[in-house]
């Protein structure tokens, strides 16, 4: 049957677009960070250069925090015992450092882009 297409052709042609992810279709990255006494734990994570990815911020202190990166123009206030869920854009190489505002002194931390 010349000019027709199989059904089986067409259904294994599908399975490899929704099996095998696009490089550009790939899910950023999820890295978790602690608050916890005031300071970040871990205090410096990783990132790949030129991908986004998400900090998942719990603040696990019954104050507030604000999660602040200048260098990004990232502002987040995380309320005492809760989470926020933080977009990164992709990065060029290098570090770029995070305050937690309302505790300077103590909260502290920074990305690194490689």
């Amino acid at each position: 049957m010349s000019g027709t297409i199989e059904p089986r052709a067409v259904w294994l042609t599908l399975c490899l677009f929704l099996v095998l992810p696009a490089a550009h279709g790939e899910e950023p990255a999820t890295i978790e960070v602690t608050i916890k006494d005031h300071r970040f734990a871990p205090a410096e994570v990783h990132v790949k250069t030129g991908k986004p990815a998400f900090l998942e911020v719990t603040n696990q202190d019954s104050t507030p925090e604000e999660f602040e990166m200048l260098p990004l123009a990232i502002e987040k206030v995380i309320p005492g015992g809760t989470k926020a869920r933080i977009r990164v854009r992709p990065l060029g190489p290098g570090r770029y450092e995070f305050i937690g505002e309302f505790h300077k002194d103590t909260a502290q931390g920074a990305i690194i882009s490689e």
